[in-house]
């Protein structure tokens, strides 16, 4: 779960920032479809609240009325620019806006979320050489050889070696490996690495698989991965919006 004990002595002022916009593509508006009730998005927010971990959160729109929505769920929120390339982008922006000491991007897709997300992602910044973390979990068998779960391969240190849509590591001779890992879209930087990022150009690597953080491994940023406790679903479709909703009614009846 990583040493969280130097957060309460330390004075980090740790900003969780959710970008949220309503121009998808794949499923419109999906930031504020309701999920048993409420937005997506404060879904997500409530999970990242509920860590208790960091100083604030909250969501960066270009939209009005994501911002509407907010303040009737009393959730904070910063505008930003609708030229924001990337979540990454608008992320920064914010960070513009608010200081801190470390940042956590965190997908307004993912409304299964929880808590205890947050902790071993934090928690890799008890290492003084960590500039940029992000978590993972167990791959699960269907999603495998599915190139919209993206898997990731470390170092014994925990260092990102790669992220891929492809099936990485490749099992040449048929061993039934299992000990692929899915990589989940949750991201923490400190300050100046989230500059770093912003002031870089799109890369080979990032833009051929359509990763970002491929941006970061391509210039030299290393990005340390954290084992997390359960994995979630992105929402980018209706039938994943179904799928999450049937899960998170039933959790809340149970």
């Amino acid at each position: 779960m990583g040493d969280l004990h130097w957060l309460a002595m330390s004075i980090q002022r740790i900003i969780g920032i959710i970008p949220a916009r309503l121009g998808s593509t794949r499923l419109p508006r999906k930031v504020l479809r309701l999920i048993a009730g409420r937005p997506m998005v404060e879904w997500v927010w409530r999970a990242a609240v509920g860590s208790g971990l960091m100083t604030e959160v909250v969501v960066a729109t270009d939209s009005a009325e994501v911002g509407e929505a907010c303040t009737a769920a009393g959730i904070p929120f910063a505008m930003t620019s609708p030229e924001c390339a990337s979540g990454s982008d608008r992320v920064y922006e914010v960070s513009r806006q608010i200081a801190g000491d470390i940042y956590v991007n965190i997908q307004g897709d993912e409304p299964l979320l929880t808590p205890r997300h947050f902790a071993p992602l934090l928690g890799l910044f008890s290492r003084a050489e960590v500039r940029v973390g992000t978590i993972s979990v167990p791959c699960p068998a269907e999603d495998v050889a599915n190139p919209n779960a993206v898997k990731v391969v470390t170092a014994a240190d925990g260092r990102a070696l790669y992220f891929s849509r492809s099936t990485i590591p490749f099992d040449r001779d048929g061993v039934g490996f299992t000990g692929y890992r899915k990589h989940l879209g949750l991201y923490a930087y400190r300050g100046e690495a989230l500059a770093a990022f912003a002031g870089l150009k799109p890369s080979p690597l990032e833009q051929i698989e359509r990763l970002e953080q491929l941006r970061l491994l391509e210039n030299g940023i290393d990005i340390y991965v954290a084992e997390a406790a359960g994995d979630t679903i992105g929402v980018d479709t209706e039938e994943d919006l179904q799928r999450v909703e049937g899960i998170l009614v039933n959790k809340a009846a149970s």
